[in-house]
């Protein structure tokens, strides 16, 4: 119980409230306790002697004892779920803000089914268990540690059974606990499986249905639903077989008090009335470990579940800050490359980028081109040090990004990924969602130069229209531009497209590349430094500086006219495109999704 042990720390702000709970638990624990020797005292001092005044005293005062512990344990309950709540609340926080810390790379390996699993199924498991210990998981103990001393006290004869089955009963509790955590460890797994398989479903419906794959989907899913379905029949198989094996030492044990009890009664060694309260005790002793029994399988759960978010919570980021950040003497937007290697495995055995030598000057266009897993991608992600670089170095502004703040270093770049990425929530909340204290005319001023006013204009309401989720209402060029937009209102010292005009016409596209002209270069109070990562060449042709990137290497580097004289790759990829061979253009008109 490692893991959920290390999971407690998190209860530390509700101590107080967890010791009001274990308060008002003895109160119960008490309240049980005193039942069976009240009985004892009606059996042996009432019925006994036939003194019906004691008896309706004493039945009412068990009366009085039974009021006392309900409102008692109603109390410890309200209060135990105030705090398992919190506490599970809690660790969610802490997770989500644990996720928001790690890179790219850490999340890579960490797939988001895996991570929402383990923030909803997994968490909810825990904050279970944490809300049953402050019930039953510590009444259970102090149950059966008040019933062997009220034992003692009320049969000492008696009281070498019950010691008897102990050894018995915790060893078999040990046993089963061993034995279940692995098995429930490979329920969540399965689960985590098919969250992923019920994700990849609804995100991409779609394209299921396009390529008529719904049958192929419904088979993937059933094939994840059973094999779930199957392991958590094989461990409550496993489990199932721990109560009826433990319900019958707890009647051996009762019979064996009833007998030897009765033959010590018989030699008038012991009264009824002891005997009754000695097979109460017994039961309330041995009950709390049948308790526990039933917490065998929900405590092995989430003992599983705690090990696999603190998976998740002991991760170290690969991105770490530094001790002492640095600051630029200037923010100008400079970035340089210095003898870059890259490799998403540890090293660089097998590079995605080798050699990388490259200046962007402050205000220049730099376009990176080359053919699909060329690195064009993986090379802009380096300048916001979503990675960190295997050899080598990354300057922005003269500083190593290693020596930036995160924060300050990813405020003065802007950046419209590849896949354009919408938050549920209005218009207007996406466009400034990197600068919240946007004004509304900066707001229009991005959407109009990212050639995005006119169509949200068009909206029912406007900018305070709201987009689904993912911007599922939207068209992919609507989306790329309004992601666009969103890069250009932080206003940024350095601009990264990444392919972010892909699902724009040609037409669309050349309205925009002037627009961040105007804004970027004229309007702003400075220049920015502007990476765009493109698959068309029509992107690329006014760059100040175009980049071709071949398996990972710098092809060539320079502007259009004279990569068109000298660099074969850049010739092929341009005649592919705008040239029939001749060296003549044909120009394609695309469309907007």
């Amino acid at each position: 119980m490692k893991s959920l042990v290390r999971l407690i720390k998190f209860m530390r702000p509700y101590r107080w409230e967890a010791f009001a709970t274990l308060l008002l638990l003895l109160g119960v624990v008490a309240a049980d306790l005193a039942i069976p020797r009240l009985t004892q005292r009606v059996i042996d001092e009432g019925i006994k002697n036939q003194n019906l005044p004691l008896i309706i005293r004493t039945a009412l005062l068990m009366f009085g004892v039974a009021v006392v512990e309900a409102l008692v344990s109603v109390s410890n309950v309200i209060l135990s779920v105030r705090v398992g709540m919190k506490t599970g609340t809690d660790i969610r926080s802490a997770f989500v803000r644990k996720v928001q810390t790690l890179s790219f790379g850490n999340l890579d390996r960490l797939q988001t089914g895996q991570l929402l699993v383990r923030a909803t199924s997994d968490i909810n498991q825990v904050q279970m268990i944490m809300m049953m210990s402050l019930r039953i998981l510590i009444r259970a103990p102090l149950w059966a540690a008040g019933s062997l001393v009220m034992l003692i006290l009320t049969a000492r004869q008696l009281a070498w059974i019950w010691l008897a089955m102990l050894p018995l009963l915790f060893g078999i509790i040990a046993v089963f606990l061993v034995k279940a955590r692995p098995l429930f460890l490979i329920v969540q797994q399965k689960l985590d499986k098919l969250n992923t398989v019920l994700q990849e479903n609804l995100a991409g419906v779609r394209v299921v249905k396009a390529f008529v794959r719904a049958e192929h989907e419904k088979r993937r899913f059933a094939r994840a639903n059973d094999d779930l379905m199957d392991q958590t029949i094989q461990v409550f198989n496993f489990v199932v077989i721990l109560m009826p094996l433990m319900m019958t030492i707890v009647n051996l044990a009762t019979a064996g008090v009833i007998w030897f009890g009765g033959k010590l009664a018989m030699g008038g060694e012991m009264t009824v009335g002891q005997i009754v309260a000695s097979v109460n005790y017994m039961i309330f002793a041995l009950f709390p470990l049948t308790m526990l029994i039933n917490m065998t399988a929900p405590l092995s759960a989430a003992e599983a579940s705690a090990g696999r978010i603190l998976e998740v919570l002991d991760t170290d980021p690969e991105v770490r800050l530094p001790a002492v950040p640095q600051k630029p003497a200037s923010s100008a937007g400079r970035v340089v490359f210095e003898n870059v290697c890259f490799s998403y495995n540890d090293g660089c055995s097998d590079p995605a980028l080798a050699d990388i030598n490259l200046v962007a000057e402050p205000g220049e266009t730099v376009a990176i081109l080359g053919a699909t897993g060329a690195g064009k991608s993986t090379l802009i992600h380096l300048i916001p040090r979503f990675y960190d670089v295997s050899k080598g170095r990354v300057l922005v502004d003269g500083v190593d990004v290693r020596d930036w703040s995160l924060a300050d270093l990813r405020a003065t770049i802007g950046m419209a990924l590849q896949e354009a990425v919408l938050f549920s929530g209005t218009v207007r909340d996406n466009i400034c969602y990197g600068r919240p204290e946007a004004t509304d005319t900066e707001i229009q001023a991005a959407a109009q130069a990212a050639q995005a006013h006119e169509f949200i204009m068009a909206m029912p309401d406007g900018y305070a229209t709201h987009i689904g989720q993912r911007g599922v209402n939207l068209s992919g060029g609507q989306k790329q531009r309004i992601a666009i937009a969103r890069a250009l209102c932080v206003r940024p010292r350095v601009l990264i497209l990444d392919d972010s005009t892909s699902a724009v016409d040609v037409e669309t596209e050349t309205k925009l590349q002037d627009a961040l002209d105007e804004l970027l270069h004229t309007q702003m109070a400075h220049r920015s430094t502007v990476f765009v990562v493109a698959q068309r060449i029509s992107t690329v042709l006014t760059a100040d500086k175009i980049v071709v990137l071949d398996s990972g290497h710098i092809a060539a580097t320079g502007a259009h006219p004279e990569l068109l004289s000298r660099s074969p790759i850049y010739r092929e990829i341009y005649e592919s495109q705008l040239g029939d061979g001749n060296g003549r253009q044909r120009w394609t008109t695309g469309g907007e999704d």
